[in-house]
C-alpha cells in the first residue's frame, strides 16, 4: 500500500513519541540497579522535604505524565509546531548523550547516589571520571534530556515542559546539594569546587 504524505508524517510523528518513551524507559532501567544499591547503606543525613517532594512530583509530570497524555490524546493539538524529521533524529542524538552522560554519572557514583539529598554511610566525595570536569553530570544529562523532549515532542506546553521544568529542578537542587557537600566535606569539597564547574565543562 503506497504511504501518502500525510500518512507518512503521522508516522514519523508517532516514531519520534516511541523513541522518547523509549528513552524514559531506559533511564528508569539504568537507574534500578543503583537504587538497589546505594539503599544497603543507611542514611546518615537527609534533606528530604516538601520542596523535594515538590521537586520529584514535577519531574514526574513533566517527564512522563504530560507526554503520555499528549500522545494517546492529542491535547493540547492546538499548541503543535511543525514536526520536522531531522529534528527528530537531532532529538535521538541528544537522548542518547543524555543517557550516556546518566549511565556514567551512576557508575562513578556508585552506593554514594541518592534519588534526594541525602548522605549515606561510607559516603565519599567521587572526583574520577566525569566528575573531573563537571561536578553535576547528572544534572547536565537531565537538561539534555529536556531539550531530547522539546525535538522528538513538538508541542509548545508539552516538549517545552520538559526543558523548564528539569532547568527549575536542576537551579534549585544545585545551590542546596553544593551545601549539603560543602557542609560534610568542608575543605575537601570547597577545593573541589574551585577547580572544577557545574555543568558545562570550562563554562558553567
Amino acid at each position: 500500500m503506497q504511504v501518502g504524505p500525510t500518512q507518512e508524517f503521522i508516522l514519523t510523528k508517532f516514531a519520534a513519541s516511541i523513541i522518547w518513551f523509549s528513552g524514559i524507559a531506559i533511564w528508569y532501567l539504568i537507574r534500578f540497579p543503583f537504587e538497589r544499591s546505594a539503599k544497603k547503606l543507611r542514611i546518615t543525613r537527609s534533606l528530604f522535604d516538601w520542596r523535594e517532594r515538590g521537586l520529584l512530583t514535577i519531574i514526574f509530570f513533566v517527564l512522563s505524565a504530560f507526554p503520555a497524555g499528549y500522545v494517546l490524546t492529542g491535547f493540547p493539538g492546538f499548541l503543535n509546531y511543525s514536526f520536522v524529521p531531522a529534528l527528530s533524529w537531532l532529538g535521538l542524538i541528544v537522548l542518547g548523550a543524555s543517557l550516556w552522560l546518566f549511565y556514567r554519572s551512576h557508575v562513578y557514583l556508585d552506593r554514594n547516589w541518592s534519588m534526594s539529598l541525602e548522605i549515606r554511610e561510607q559516603h565519599v566525595l567521587v572526583k574520577s571520571g566525569i566528575y573531573r570536569l563537571i561536578r553535576h553530570p547528572m544534572y547536565a544529562s537531565f537538561l539534555l534530556l529536556g531539550i531530547a523532549q522539546a525535538l522528538l515532542l513538538p508541542n509548545l506546553i508539552v516538549g517545552g515542559a520538559g526543558l523548564v521544568g528539569l532547568a527549575f529542578f536542576c537551579a534549585l537542587r544545585i545551590s542546596r546539594e553544593e551545601q549539603l557537600m560543602t557542609d560534610f566535606f568542608g575543605e575537601e569539597y570547597r577545593s573541589y569546587a574551585a577547580t572544577t564547574k557545574r555543568i558545562i565543562p570550562g563554562i558553567i
